[in-house]
This record gives structure tokens, C-alpha cells and sequence, in this order.
């Protein structure tokens, strides 16, 4: 008999990781804390899918920008200074991440991992009546100042070592490469490879197919605790009785670490908060997904909308708005972008959502050493839309025990221990 899989969270990851496993013939429940029409932070992202993230969160400079930045309340980056040991606990992590030989090391994986996921994405797309506006075209990099120009062009060089391919533009290259938008800008680097799509019609489309086929989702569950014996999970308790599985999958993002607590775990993941504003008619529409390098702000066309997002805000399982915060965001965008004036956003509804971010800025995906049938998929930060496919797949291999198409013993879920 088929095993079956019990999967917590029904995020992106989650649904991906239920894909592929109902792919390869095992029986998939997966239990999801929101109602059908819950809002996750899978849902109103900026859509990228960036093999051009090949530098880790935790990088040379973070500590010291975020320092910089903590006291400015509309800066694109901040932690919330609150007592909390886990919070210290992270923080003295990422610290001792942010060094160049953790990028070095953490550049190879983030590249294999986000290109496998890109196939993943045109392999999804192929399928009869997949429609989520998956659009091929690249990323820009735009640069407001010759600073940044040569730090991202420093950063194409790189990606180029790591056999990416990236190109620095001038701003007249930029506009013949994109003409649907002015920008004021001292140049830009395009990464071709990055995609993009729309993060909302993705899900509906995903958790159709893992319906159709023949995966239960369970809505408005909430985990509750365990039931464990000799190093092996029996079941998951929840609100709605007990679940029984022969394997276990925590894809549950920034609720990850209350969620294993119960088994004596200690994940480091803290939540980031982000934000985005989606203009249905705006005043201009640019073709190419950009980033506003020194703002740290995402910009993507999205049928006939445009969406902006933005910011990482250490705050905890608090989801409410910081108006401060949003403001910086479209403070921002007129400095690039002079055909979006902050006027036109006055109306606009905001969209928040926690991201799950590991304290060195590469995902946790596999199994935990303390129970044999228990794997985590979580800790994505900002590229979980983007890795949601490949992490999927890889968790469908281990429980398959067919040896991951990509080396990740990096990912353990248990490195900080």
C-alpha cells in the first residue's frame, strides 16, 4: 500500500511539496490553519522567480546596513527590538553568517536551486490549462546611483563565474529593452533568467491539481500538538481530531518553530514582514519585472496591473500594517519610476505577509535527525514563491528514498544545533 504524507501548512511550499508527492503515488493530506480563502504570504508577492539570488540575506554589509537602517522608520529594512531569546538567538546567527566565505559557499545552492525550480515552473506552466501568467523575460536591476551600478555590476561578474548570465545596461539600453515606462535611473543590470508570475493565480491553479488530484486539504486546521514514541511521530493533533500518516512534512513558514516546539525542536526562523501595492490601472506599464536596487522595492506587471512590494520588517507573528513602513515604499518608487506619483496609491488596498527567514539565509529542507518520519520545508525568506516547486520536489524524493536531484546537505534543518 501507498504511504501517506501529512502535510502542515498550506502555503506555497506545501502545496508544491503535495504535487509532487500525490506525483509519485503516495496518499497526500495536507492540513491548513486558514479557510479556503485564506490570505498567506504565497498570495501577494511580487511573483519573481530569480535564479539572480544567489546572495544569501545573511551577506557582507547586512549587519552594518541594518544597523543604518533599524532607527529610520521608513527604511526597506528593520528588527523590532522585543525580549525574546529566540530573537537573540537568530540575530547572533545571522551575524555569524553574514561573511563572504557563507556566501561563497551558499552561492552554487541558491543558483541550482532557483534554475531547477525555473524548469519546474515551464514544466507546471506546459500542462493543459495551467494559467498563471508565468512571463519569461528577465529582471532589472535598477540603479539610482553610480554607487549601485557598480556594486550590482561587481554582483553580474559574479553571477557570471556562476554561469548565469547578466548583462549591465546603460539607461538608454534599458529603455530600448523596456520602452513601456520612463525611468531616471544611472543604468541597470538585466538578469534574462528571472521570471515572473502572478502569485494568486498560481495557488488557485495549484490547489485545483492537488484536488483533482486526489489530495485532501483540510482547512481551518490548526496544529495543536503530537503524539510521538521512540523517535517516531504517531500522529499530529488539531482542533479537528488527530491525524495519522505514515510520513510527516512541516511546510508551515513562519509559524514553523511554534509548530516543532512540541517535539522538543529549536528552529531559528523569524517572521519578515513585507508589503505590496497592486495599481489595476496604471498610469504606465512596464513589460520586464524590476527591483529598485537601493530602495528594495519589487516592481511587476501583472496583466494589466502593476504590483509594488517591499520591505523586511523582523517583527514576529505580527501582521499588522505599518503605515511608516509603506509610505517608504512609495516614497520610493517616483525617484525611478516619475510617471508613479504617491497620490495614485492613496486608495490602494495594502497586502502584508510574514516571510519565513532562517537566521543564514538559505532554506531548511529535509529530515530532522530526532524522528525518523518528520522532514521540514521551510525557512525561505523572500524566494519562496520562487523555490516552491524544486522544494517540493526535493521533499518528494527523500520520502520516495530517492537520493535529492540536488545536493542539499546544507539545508538540514538541523545546522544550528
Amino acid at each position: 500500500m501507498s504511504k501517506s504524507i501529512l502535510i502542515i501548512g498550506g502555503g506555497v511550499i506545501g502545496l508544491c511539496t503535495a504535487y509532487y508527492c500525490l506525483q509519485s503515488g503516495r496518499q497526500v493530506t495536507l492540513l491548513e490553519r486558514g479557510e479556503p480563502d485564506h490570505d498567506g504570504c504565497s498570495l501577494g508577492n511580487a511573483g519573481f522567480v530569480v535564479p539572480s539570488h544567489f546572495t544569501p540575506l545573511a551577506a557582507p554589509g547586512a549587519v552594518s546596513a541594518g544597523l543604518r537602517m533599524m532607527f529610520n522608520p521608513e527604511s526597506p529594512f528593520a528588527i523590532r527590538p522585543r525580549l525574546s531569546l529566540d530573537l537573540l538567538k537568530w540575530v547572533w546567527h545571522f551575524c555569524r553568517s553574514a561573511n563572504a566565505g557563507h556566501v561563497a559557499r551558499s552561492a552554487p545552492i541558491l543558483r541550482d536551486l532557483n534554475l531547477a525550480s525555473r524548469a519546474c515552473f515551464e514544466e507546471l506552466a506546459a500542462l493543459p490549462g495551467a494559467d498563471f501568467g508565468l512571463v519569461k523575460n528577465g529582471l532589472l536591476m535598477l540603479c539610482k546611483s553610480d554607487k549601485a551600478l557598480e556594486e550590482e555590476a561587481r554582483l553580474a561578474a559574479a553571477a557570471r563565474r556562476l554561469g548565469l548570465f547578466a548583462e549591465a545596461l546603460t539607461p538608454d539600453e534599458t529603455a530600448r529593452l523596456d520602452p513601456g515606462v520612463r525611468r531616471e535611473i544611472a543604468g541597470a543590470v538585466y538578469f534574462p533568467q528571472d521570471c515572473h508570475l502572478h502569485p494568486q493565480r498560481f495557488m488557485s491553479w495549484l490547489t485545483q491539481t492537488v484536488q483533482d488530484a486526489g489530495g485532501r486539504i483540510e482547512w481551518s486546521t490548526r496544529l495543536l500538538g503530537w503524539r510521538a514514541e521512540g523517535g517516531v511521530i504517531q500522529s499530529a493533533q488539531t482542533n479537528r481530531g488527530d491525524y495519522e500518516a505514515d510520513e510527516y512534512v512541516l511546510t508551515a513558514g513562519s509559524w514553523t518553530p511554534g509548530v516543532v516546539r512540541g517535539l522538543g525542536l529549536n528552529l531559528l526562523i523569524q517572521a519578515g514582514k513585507g508589503y505590496s501595492l497592486t495599481l489595476p490601472h496604471p498610469p504606465r506599464r512596464p513589460i520586464i519585472a524590476s527591483l529598485l536596487t537601493e530602495a528594495r522595492v519589487a516592481v511587476t506587471p501583472m496583466g494589466e496591473a502593476v504590483r509594488f512590494g517591499g520591505t523586511m520588517e523582523i517583527t514576529g507573528l505580527d501582521r499588522s500594517i505599518n503605515q511608516r513602513r509603506v509610505a517608504g515604499i512609495v516614497k520610493s518608487i517616483p525617484k525611478y519610476l516619475p510617471d508613479f506619483q504617491p497620490e495614485q496609491f492613496e486608495k490602494v488596498p495594502v497586502w502584508r505577509g510574514l516571510r519565513p527567514c532562517s537566521p543564514d539565509g538559505i532554506p531548511y529542507i529535509g529530515r530532522v535527525r530526532s524522528y525518523s518520519n518528520l522532514c521540514i520545508g521551510s525557512g525561505h525568506a523572500m524566494m519562496g514563491l520562487s523555490l516552491g516547486p524544486i522544494t517540493g520536489k526535493l521533499i518528494a524524493q527523500i520520502l520516495s528514498n530517492v537520493p535529492p536531484s540536488i545536493d542539499i546537505s546544507a539545508l538540514h534543518p538541523d545546522r544550528f544545533d
